[in-house]
């Protein structure tokens, strides 16, 4: 039996809920309705999904995929988001690779834990994640006086048409996930 819940697959075997359901859905149709896609769709599946308010009446739809088919997700990552913005309509479509965060190790442990399970470094690729395809050129941490800090992210231009539209929930998103204030800007060029 071939079902939606084929395309996904939870930790623990645990029972998805009600709108990953949806996702897990929308995905299956899409594989078995849409030729281009369905080649590529065929061994990709998700690990959960999680609707997001990001400012006002927008929404966000949050997809976590498992870290191994990142680069697969990657491919088709423009025709899959925009086919699934069509069906969620009205929502903008975030894919995230699911990435494990380790608990320094304790003094006096010879345990090492590997530099990819840091805070940092989890959070710096969940950046790169969120803000895919366009891609991240620069980056300034601005302190300000009462100790708060923001986080100024410079984004390719070429990828502008791409996702200006979607800067805000981009930001709404990671700071949900991180708990970071970031905002999100294009590099002005001299001409």
């Amino acid at each position: 039996m071939y079902t939606s819940r084929k395309k996904i697959h939870k930790d623990k075997d645990a029972e998805p809920t009600e709108f990953e359901e949806t996702v897990a859905q929308a995905l299956f149709d899409l594989e078995n309705t849409n030729p281009e896609l369905k080649s590529d769709l065929k061994d990709l599946y998700i690990n959960a999904a999680a609707q997001i308010d990001v400012s006002g009446n927008r929404k966000a739809v949050v997809i976590h995929v498992p870290y191994r088919l990142r680069k697969g997700f990657r491919k088709i990552h423009l025709r899959l988001v925009r086919e699934l913005e069509k069906k969620f309509s009205g929502k903008d479509v975030v894919m995230i690779a699911t990435r494990r965060i380790l608990r320094p190790p304790k003094k006096g442990s010879a345990v090492q834990r590997p530099r990819s399970r840091t805070l940092t470094a989890v959070h710096d690729a969940m950046l790169e994640d969120v803000v895919y395809p366009a891609e991240i050129v620069g980056k300034r941490i601005r302190y300000r006086l009462d100790g708060s800090k923001i986080i100024k992210i410079f984004l390719d231009p070429k990828a502008r048409n791409d996702t200006e539209y979607k800067l805000e929930t981009f930001a709404g998103v990671y700071r949900k996930l991180s708990g970071k204030d970031v905002v999100f800007e294009y590099p002005v060029t001299e001409a």
